[in-house]
């Protein structure tokens, strides 16, 4: 099974940007895309429709922002939309799809940036979301979480490191949380499972020197649960081609898709 999650900071621009095309080329089961910018109702136009691909999403209040999408070679056996609380569901920041014995979520956390209550609510989403994925611990079927987190875990996850300490993206209790999930929760970092490297990053801001320098940050991510670490064969985030800030990580798993 091959699972490629992107965040897209808005669809109809990645498209003309040349996603779709790329998208066929990659041989993927499933896709996740996060920040789609689109109504449900738009995701269903033949436009925004891949073909070969059942398609899921969920939009937020104000369309142009938030949503998230997920594009699935076979239909699954049933698609959940939101986490049951605000920071989530009002923005259209979880979609999840159930298969035999594994569930696939595409998710997007705030920014965090911007504002005091902008890094509120990013924090208030963090702490429903844990309190979310201990129960989830408890059910016998494994996950995969395609997350765009915006939170750098580690140092040689962001450049210069030392500079962006009290930048939100980087910040202490963000890291903690994310120690919390990966180390004392037990989920699994499927690109650091594989890759171990600096400088993988997945988003980089919106300049050419950022580009030029390789200033980026890695945001992105695929989350397990134990059960399917072992069946992990190769990762990668895609520099180029880009279609948004962010790069594309696609994760291969021994693992076939059934209903």
């Amino acid at each position: 099974m091959r699972l490629i999650s992107i965040n897209v900071n808005g669809i109809h621009n990645a498209i003309e940007l040349g996603l779709f095309e790329w998208l066929q080329t990659q041989n993927a089961d499933i896709i996740c895309l996060q920040d789609t910018r689109a109504s449900c109702y738009e995701m269903e136009e033949p436009a925004l429709q891949l073909e070969g691909y059942f398609t899921y999403a969920c939009d937020a209040e104000i369309p142009a922002q938030g949503g998230v999408a997920i594009y699935s070679r076979i239909q699954p056996k049933a698609v959940i939309f939101g986490l049951g609380f605000e920071e989530s569901d009002r923005y259209g920041r979880y979609i999840q799809a159930d298969f035999d014995k594994v569930s696939i979520a595409s998710m997007l956390l705030p920014s965090g940036l911007g504002s005091d209550e902008a890094l509120n609510q990013k924090f208030r989403y963090m702490d429903n979301f844990t309190r979310y994925l201990d129960k989830q611990r408890r059910k016998r079927r494994d996950y995969i979480y395609c997350a765009s987190l915006y939170v750098a875990h580690q140092k040689i996850d962001v450049k210069n490191w030392r500079d962006c300490q009290q930048t939100p993206g980087f910040l202490a209790p963000e890291r903690a949380w994310l120690d919390e999930i990966i180390g004392n929760m037990g989920y699994v970092d499927a690109l650091r499972e594989i890759n171990r490297e600096s400088e993988q990053f997945s988003w980089w801001p919106d300049s050419e020197q950022a580009e030029m320098l390789n200033l980026g940050w890695r945001f992105d991510y695929q989350l397990l649960t134990q059960g399917m670490r072992r069946t992990l064969r190769g990762a990668k985030l895609y520099r180029q081609p880009r279609f948004s800030q962010h790069a594309p990580l696609s994760i291969d798993y021994d693992w076939t898709l059934s209903l």
